[in-house]
């Protein structure tokens, strides 16, 4: 049975396509390399690049555009589409199809000078989260997808320098209301052949005011992941942040994508050089972790002073380890983050981690107001 063979890119609707794109090129170092306008001039989407990882803004040029425009009023700039790439795309809409799910654009060829993709669109499971399949079986050779033409890069990025250390899509995160991540589980199996890979409960990660249970669904090679996460009310006396997110983003959504990397201590320190703003982890999470290091005989490679002063998150087992960061929120509202992470044999998620970093959470909430403790 067939399954998504890769994340191809992920687009979000914003209210201006300029200055979002903009904003990432300066502060994470993609660059601008694609734009398309529609042929009434209507709306546009301004694509970016930084290794495989495509981000693509897309915004209304008039108020008339109530498909972009009314989402707007709800969420703010958000994730609309998480597109994949697909090896054989009429076996996975037959499958989509069978298992009932929602075909929003059915399948059609796109085509321009430098050949043709097929495409179709469908819904997700709940939410105005929708996801693109893309087969590209005859090697397009546009610049991205027909109908984009290239453009340069923004002057202040070129400027600045490409970051060329962030290298593809570990992940992405999607939250859902409490008894919800299983039945979205089960929609990914059914509709895509995605398959449990992971999941822990409100026992681990709870830290008196946050508490949530998450699964992880992901295709065969692990090459595409998606851990699907929600509240647990009952066990907590605040908001945690996955109620903050439901809240803010008005319904379930990507809370935030992870970034992979090879050179975490160098894209670290490059991304704080330009400005993007991390979550801080106390200083006695650092000297336990000495401690538990040694105490379980890993050898981590990177220089734990560095690792220290760059703020970042190990967890490990017998066989290897991680590093991770999380940046504050990107955006006015509290309903997007992002993730740096670097592996050493690990397939895990960080859940060593899950209470320094809830913990840390919890206190941009406090100096938001949002705790509600």
């Amino acid at each position: 049975m067939t399954s998504l063979a890769s994340f191809h890119h992920i687009q979000f609707v914003v209210s201006n396509a300029l200055q979002a794109s903009f904003w990432y090129c300066v502060h994470f170092g993609f660059e601008r390399f694609a734009e398309k306008r529609a042929s009434d001039y209507r709306q546009k989407e301004v694509a970016i690049r930084n290794g495989k990882i495509i981000f693509v803004f897309k915004c209304p040029l008039t108020p008339s555009v109530p498909e972009l425009t009314d989402e707007l009023a709800v969420h703010g700039d958000f994730v609309k589409d998480v597109a994949y790439g697909v090896d054989d795309i009429e076996t996975v809409l037959a499958q989509v199809t069978a298992a009932g799910g929602t075909i929003l654009k059915p399948l059609e060829t796109l085509s321009d000078e430098h050949g043709s993709i097929r495409v179709a669109t469908i819904a997700s499971f709940q939410g105005d989260l929708v996801h693109t399949l893309i087969e590209d079986k005859e090697s397009y050779a546009g610049i991205f997808l027909p109908g984009f033409t290239a453009v340069d890069d923004y002057p202040m990025s070129q400027r600045l320098g490409a970051l060329t250390n962030i290298d593809y899509i570990d992940h992405v995160v999607e939250n859902y209301a409490e008894h919800e991540a299983q039945p979205v589980a089960d929609w990914y199996n059914q509709n895509l052949n995605l398959t449990r890979f992971w999941s822990i409960d409100d026992k681990q990660v709870n830290t008196g005011l946050s508490a949530l249970k998450a699964q992880i669904v992901s295709n065969p090679s692990n090459s595409v992941q998606i851990t699907l996460i929600e509240p647990v009310p009952t066990a907590t006396k605040g908001r945690g942040q996955i109620q903050e997110y439901l809240d803010f983003h008005g319904g379930p959504g990507i809370q935030h994508v992870a970034l992979n990397t090879h050179d975490i201590i160098a894209v670290v320190g490059e991304l704080r050089h330009r400005g993007v703003e991390f979550l801080a982890i106390p200083d006695a999470y650092y000297d336990q972790l000495e401690v538990r290091l040694k105490k379980a005989g890993v050898n981590v490679e990177e220089n734990l002073a560095d690792v220290r002063k760059l703020q970042l998150l190990v967890d490990f087992d017998e066989s290897g380890y991680l590093l991770q960061t999380f940046t504050k929120p990107v955006q006015d509202r509290p309903s997007l983050f992002f993730e740096i992470i670097q592996r050493h044999n690990f397939n895990g998620f960080g859940a060593g981690n899950f209470k320094a970093l809830f913990e840390a959470v919890e206190e941009e909430q406090r100096r938001r107001g949002t705790l509600h403790e």
